[in-house]
C-alpha cells in the first residue's frame, strides 16, 4: 500500500475468484486489523454540513473510532453553527469496527452529553472488519452497552432483504427480524417489495414483542404449556 496526497494505492494479491472481482458502484475496501489516524471529517464534510445544520433532522456519521472523533464533529458543529436548534442537533453514529466498539462508552458519553443521541449497527463493515464469526458477540455487546446507556439502536444490514428484493424471505431472515426487535429501530434496503417487507417486518416485532423487552424475556404463560395443562387435567 502506498500513500499519496489523494489517497492511497493498493495493490490486491488474493481474489475470491482467479480472474479477480470487479467492485460494484457505492462498494467500498475494508482493512481489519489496521489503524487509520485521519479526521473525521473532510473538507467537503465540512461544506456539506453548514447546508445540513439547516436542513437535516438528524446528522449520520461513519466509521467513528473513538471519543475524539465526536469532539471534532462537535467542535465542528460549534464553530459553523447558524443557531441554537443545529447546535443540538441529533447524532447517528455507526458502528463499523472493532476499535469503535471498544471505545463504545467513552464515545456514548462524550457524543450524549451535547447532542441526542443513537448508535447503528452496521453489520455489513462491521463483519468484514471483525470477522463472521465474532459479529454477533459485538452486536449483543452494543446492545447491552446502549440498553445500559438508555440510547436507541439502529439495527441495519440486510434486514429480510431476499423478501425486499424478491418478496420471498428466507427462513433465516425471519429469525433475524425476530432479534432485530432488540433494537429501538431496524432499517430495510431498497428493494421492489419494500412495502411488503415493512408490512411483513411490523407483523414479526408485534409478535416478538409479546416475548420480550429489548434484551429482557417477558417469562409470559406459554400457550403450548396451557394446551398440555389442559390435556393432563383431563
Amino acid at each position: 500500500m502506498e500513500q499519496k496526497s489523494q489517497g492511497v494505492v493498493v495493490q490486491v494479491g488474493k481474489t475470491a475468484k482467479a480472474k479477480g472481482i470487479r467492485i460494484k458502484p457505492q462498494k467500498g475496501l475494508n482493512f481489519p486489523e489496521s489503524t487509520f489516524r485521519m479526521p473525521i471529517l473532510t473538507d467537503k464534510d465540512r461544506e456539506d454540513l453548514l447546508v445540513a445544520e439547516i436542513e437535516a433532522d438528524i446528522l449520520g456519521f461513519s466509521f467513528v473510532r473513538g471519543s475524539k472523533d465526536i469532539v471534532a464533529i462537535q467542535n465542528t458543529l460549534a464553530e459553523q453553527v447558524v443557531s441554537e436548534a443545529a447546535l443540538a442537533i441529533p447524532l447517528v453514529i455507526k458502528i463499523e469496527t472493532v476499535e469503535a466498539v471498544n471505545h463504545l462508552p467513552e464515545l456514548i458519553v462524550a457524543a450524549a452529553s451535547k447532542n441526542p443521541l443513537a448508535i447503528m449497527i452496521a453489520r455489513g463493515d462491521l463483519a468484514a472488519e471483525a470477522g463472521f464469526l465474532r459479529l454477533s458477540e459485538l452486536q449483543e455487546e452494543i446492545l447491552w452497552i446502549c440498553e445500559a446507556a438508555h440510547i436507541p439502536v439502529i439495527w441495519s444490514t440486510q434486514v429480510l432483504e431476499n423478501m425486499v428484493k424478491n418478496g420471498v424471505p428466507t427462513r433465516a431472515e425471519m429469525s433475524d427480524a425476530t432479534m432485530a426487535g432488540q433494537a429501538e429501530c431496524v432499517m430495510l434496503n431498497k428493494g421492489d417489495f419494500v412495502e411488503e417487507g415493512i408490512a411483513l417486518l411490523d407483523a414479526i416485532l408485534v409478535q416478538s414483542q409479546q416475548n420480550r423487552s429489548k434484551k429482557t424475556a417477558k417469562l409470559r404463560a406459554l400457550k403450548i404449556a396451557k394446551k398440555a395443562w389442559r390435556k393432563t387435567k383431563k
